[in-house]
């Protein structure tokens, strides 16, 4: 049973690569395979934090955290892994390694996706709503007003996010069989992506993906948000009598 979970998928082919073909691969996976998931689903999941008191307690920004938190280091980890293989010197590679193919291919795509995110995410303008001070004055701003630039950040940065991250699975698995890494590598991954898509439809058939905008704001119709769809494939609105049961 050892010796075949540390064979390499295929037979026909060893398992060589130098150091920083092995680290990038590594990088690599910790980043799309564990930092870029967790913080989506921190970000889908987790507006209204597990004994919030909502609609009493708004905007609980611990959500907003983890999200950040995931990305930024997935980010990180990502640009370390591409220097590493750039960087590589070709006699540590394998030939199977180094010609390119569809793994070089999905790995430039979600790059791109990668950096448009943090784009976007720079670029989603600013927050405005009720004074934080406890004034009562409105403040403006593209988020709380839904300008058409916030709309186009949303569309825009949820639609490429979960993309980019069904894209990374494809680099992911390209790379593993390019470098033929062995059994155990494979069945690790099938068993952690299969924990993150049962935690994505347990929470899903929950009725966890609750719209942004009202999370922070509350389910009054007087905050013009509420009265557009929620954005995204299952996010709903908990409206204003579910807000007066809590």
């Amino acid at each position: 049973m050892w010796e075949w979970l540390a064979a390499p998928i295929d037979p026909d082919r060893v398992h060589e690569v130098g150091i920083q073909l092995s680290w990038h691969a590594r990088l690599m996976v910790f980043a799309w395979g564990g930092c870029v998931p967790i913080g989506i689903l921190a970000a889908r999941f987790f507006k209204i934090w597990p004994g919030q008191s909502w609609p009493k307690e708004l905007d609980n920004r611990a959500w907003w955290h983890t999200h950040r938190v995931c990305q930024y280091s997935g980010g990180i980890l990502m640009l370390v892994a591409l220097g590493l293989i750039l960087t590589a010197p070709p006699r540590t590679l394998s030939p199977q390694a180094i010609l390119p193919g569809p793994h070089a291919w999905f790995g430039w795509i979600v790059l791109s996706l990668a950096l448009l995110q943090i784009a976007s995410g720079v670029l989603r303008g600013s927050k405005g709503g009720p004074d934080e001070a406890g004034s009562g004055e409105i403040l403006p701003g593209d988020h709380y007003d839904m300008t058409r630039h916030r709309l186009v950040f949303e569309y825009i940065h949820k639609f490429a996010g979960y993309v980019a991250v069904l894209l990374s699975v494809a680099a992911i698995l390209t790379g593993l069989y390019q470098s033929n890494g062995p059994n155990w590598m494979w069945l690790s991954l099938l068993l952690w992506w299969s924990l993150l898509l049962s935690a994505f439809i347990a929470f899903q058939r929950r009725g966890m993906a609750v719209d942004t905008y009202e999370a922070i704001w509350g389910p009054d119709e007087q905050h013009p948000g509420n009265r557009r769809r929620p954005i995204g494939v299952g996010v709903r609105r908990l409206g204003a009598s579910r807000g007066e049961q809590l």
